[in-house]
């Protein structure tokens, strides 16, 4: 029962940075997981992702209840991302870990020279 708790500790601090920036728990969590979770690189990534959908989807509701969510501004970023989520999906398998590492840490490298930009 023990290993429960880094798991709730994880969540949250990734509920807590999507919510509060509006995306960016899996980037949290992916961190937290691969540390105290048992999981093969693989099943990690696909893991982050499941374990982030809820959440975001959580934080969305907050955002639309709360009249900050335009979702006609939305959409054509919803579509385009549904379409890259399955060609991502598809190539995942096809991807080597190596290549996927690098493709996350060269993702995360250029949003926060954005970010500080």
């Amino acid at each position: 029962m023990e290993h429960r708790w880094p798991a709730r500790i994880a969540g949250t601090a990734a509920g807590l940075a999507n919510g509060l920036f509006g995306g960016g728990g899996g980037m949290v969590f992916l961190p937290i997981l691969s540390r105290w979770g048992s999981l093969s690189q693989r099943k990690l990534y696909a893991t982050c992702v499941g374990v982030i959908f809820p959440v975001c989807l959580v934080s969305a509701a907050v955002y639309l209840f709360r009249g900050e969510l335009s979702l006609l501004t939305a959409l054509p970023y919803l579509a385009g991302g549904l379409v890259g989520g399955w060609i991502g999906g598809k190539l995942y398998g096809r991807v080597s870990v190596k290549w996927l590492k690098w493709l996350f840490a060269g993702f995360l490298f250029y949003a926060g020279v954005k970010y500080l930009l």
